[in-house]
């Protein structure tokens, strides 16, 4: 049996993927769970696992092609044999003739016309008008009387007023014996038609005999115009030559990651109003507790432990503090999040991608540790989601390792802010009027003006300072509090 693959439903704001690499051709056996091919999309690139077990018997969509999600992308035969598997044709059923008694039945009409009111075939639309019938007595019941009148065809006649109406032989009549002119006359019948009622109503009221409507004078005929003389077709645009390259260089195309890290950070610049704050911060109380606890906490876990972890527990803490800094402009309004959802950058080969630790002022050291670990592991290996990149209220990124020991980051929209952990080093510094060496880094962030000031943003630096410079993290990873 034949199964289709489609293009999956990556996150909620994804509606295509490009198809980069096939990882399995036609014709090879495929388990179940196991990569088929790698995809594409604004958010993340990842690999995606086959839902069934069987053959690739056609892939449908070639590598570098961008499609809906949805599309059919290929078919595996899970009967194992490599070719689709014919579905029986059910045997389609031939209706019933209708016995001959229910063809008479149903050649019936719905229900019969009455002695009274014989039915009779509708008049031409363009007939000569009949002429009006010799006034008869009225029936006991007024309504009884209309109603047979209105069995008679209506035609249409415009020469009585503005008002073009349906009319029935009863209303035309009374309405030429009392000489009433209909344009006058306002009806109530259905879609505003004279009835009976509106006639009768009218000539209680006093209404005017109708006058003679002077016949309309012929409307000039208009000059006939020049016909303009057609447009010569316009010639269509050129396409953009492609860039000059010279022989030492050459032209990749860019990836989706890259276009749309182009996009969000031209955006970024746009749109926020940028500006920056520094601070030194000595870690040489974070360094001695991860010191005492690296090695232990390597075999307990089966991860290092960094200094990633610390420093996002410090942001959380001092983000609870001053959630302005958390917050984001949503058209005139300041919305401000009482949860901590923390981008963490994580450097690719292709580029840079911010997945996010949900939750994350709820965790401690230890369990920032496995969701940091977690998110970047993924990212490197394309398993992200699009939702694990989606919702965050603040980033950090840390080109420390790379060496650097001073950057100036852009902030992630619509998020206020980001911060930049660089390089861990050590530095002499003055303490107590002498020099010492000490562990010291730079944070520096970047925050839009938009929505916090100045003032705001050093103090939300000099509570992060303050954080690492004295918390005890010692409990947090399992070790007994120390003296400083």
């Amino acid at each position: 049996m034949a199964t289709p693959i489609t293009m999956p439903q990556l996150g909620e704001t994804v509606v295509e993927g490009t198809i980069t690499k096939w990882l399995k051709k036609e014709g090879e056996s495929i388990g179940r769970d196991e990569p088929l091919f790698e995809i594409s999309t604004d958010k993340v690139d990842t690999e995606v696992p086959s839902p069934v077990e069987g053959t690739i018997v056609e892939i449908k969509v070639q590598e570098g092609e961008t499609v809906q999600v949805g599309t059919e992308l290929a078919m595996i035969d899970t009967g194992g044999n490599g070719q689709v598997a014919s579905q029986p044709q059910p045997k389609r059923e031939e209706p019933e003739e209708p016995a001959a008694a229910d063809k008479a039945t149903a050649q019936e009409p719905a229900a019969e016309q009455t002695d009274a009111q014989p039915e009779e075939p509708p008049a031409p639309a363009r007939q000569p008008e009949p002429p009006a019938p010799a006034p008869q007595p009225e029936a006991a019941s007024g309504e009884a009387s209309e109603a047979r009148a209105l069995a008679v065809p209506a035609v249409e006649i415009g020469e009585r007023g503005s008002r073009s109406q349906i009319l029935s032989p009863l209303v035309r009549r009374l309405a030429e014996e009392n000489r009433i002119d209909l344009s006058q006359v306002e009806g109530t019948g259905t879609g505003g038609r004279v009835t009976k009622r509106d006639i009768q109503a009218f000539i209680e009221g006093g209404g005017a005999a109708r006058q003679p409507q002077p016949e309309p004078e012929p409307l000039p005929q208009p000059e006939p115009q020049p016909q303009p003389m057609p447009r010569p077709p316009q010639p269509q645009p050129a396409p953009a030559p492609a860039p000059q390259v010279s022989a030492r260089e050459e032209a990749i195309p860019l990836t989706r990651m890259r276009q749309a890290i182009a996009r969000n950070m031209v955006a970024s610049i746009q749109t926020t109003a940028r500006a920056w704050n520094l601070v030194e911060v000595n870690m040489e109380n974070v360094v001695r507790v991860r010191t005492a606890a690296k090695d232990a906490f390597k075999e307990r876990e089966g991860i290092s432990l960094t200094y990633m972890p610390f420093v996002a527990r410090a942001v959380c803490e001092a983000l609870v503090a001053f959630p302005d800094v958390n917050g984001e402009i949503r058209e005139d309004q300041l919305i401000l999040k009482r949860y901590v959802n923390l981008g963490i950058a994580v450097a690719l080969d292709e580029g840079l991608i911010v997945p996010v630790v949900k939750d994350a002022d709820t965790m401690n050291i230890i369990g920032l540790a496995r969701a940091v670990n977690d998110v970047a592991t993924r990212a490197r290996a394309k398993k992200l989601n699009p939702d694990d990149v989606h919702g965050g209220t603040f980033t950090i990124t840390n080109p420390g390792p790379f060496g650097s020991i001073m950057s100036v980051p852009v902030i992630n929209p619509p998020q206020c802010a980001i911060l930049a952990f660089d390089a861990v080093e050590p530095r002499p510094v003055v303490i107590d009027d002498a020099i010492a060496i000490r562990h010291m880094v730079y944070l520096s962030m970047s925050w839009d003006h938009r929505i916090i000031d100045g003032a705001t943003a050093a103090k939300f630096l000099a509570r992060l300072k303050e954080n690492l410079e004295t918390w005890d993290f010692g409990p947090e990873v399992g070790l007994a509090a120390r003296q400083a």
